[in-house]
């Protein structure tokens, strides 16, 4: 018998689907296994499904690839894992109101179809990290109340002068120095809200 070539490709396709897919629930899963979840809201998360997307708090696009974590307020604890940088369809990682310590990992800086970043009201410590500035498609940056500690590095800054980043929220944390308005073409709306206790 004959298998018409059309059919090969599409098994094919399929095939890789499947793969990336299953790549991105690995990640999610990998990031599972570092929080602690006492309300079981990550009960769903299940590695031996085809692909995460009938994961609650997890939305997928038509091709089954992740574009949205919704996990604000979930009670969890834990750490950001390197793996997240896999997800390179996410656009919204909401992850505010928990209490998430560590670092926020460079490798976030790979997500550059994210569009709103919320890390907001954890236990983040270190340093923001340099590769945010890569995220080109970014609205909203909210890391307020954390525990953030060095200066806004100059890449995310850029983000503000090339009119892309609406919403930058870095307030209560630990950082120092100062923003200065630099808006003079007129072309970005940007509001920056850093903590008045900052050092000069």
């Amino acid at each position: 018998m004959v298998i018409p070539i059309s059919l090969v490709f599409l098994v094919f396709a399929v095939a890789i689907a499947s793969v990336d897919c299953n790549f991105e629930g690995d990640a999610l899963y990998a990031w599972k296994t570092k929080l602690v979840d006492p309300n079981g809201v990550l009960q769903s998360w299940d590695p031996n499904l085809v692909n995460p997307c009938t994961w609650y708090h997890v939305t997928c696009n038509g091709d089954n690839s992740v574009t949205r974590v919704d996990l604000g307020n979930a009670g969890l604890s834990g750490i950001l894992v390197p793996q997240l940088g896999a997800l390179s369809n996410l656009q919204y990682l909401e992850v505010y109101g928990n209490n998430i310590s560590g670092v926020i990992q460079t490798v976030i800086g790979n997500l550059t179809t994210l569009i709103s970043l919320d890390l907001y009201q954890n236990h983040l410590s270190g340093i923001i990290p340099s590769s945010l500035g890569n995220l080109v498609s970014l609205r909203f940056l909210r890391l307020n109340s954390n525990k953030l500690s060095g200066v806004i590095p100059a890449e995310l800054l850029q983000l503000v002068r090339l009119g892309h980043l609406m919403i930058l929220n870095v307030s209560d944390n630990q950082l120092v120095g100062s923003v200065h308005r630099t808006n003079t073409r007129k072309f970005a709306v940007t509001t920056i809200i850093q903590d008045p206790r900052a050092q000069k």
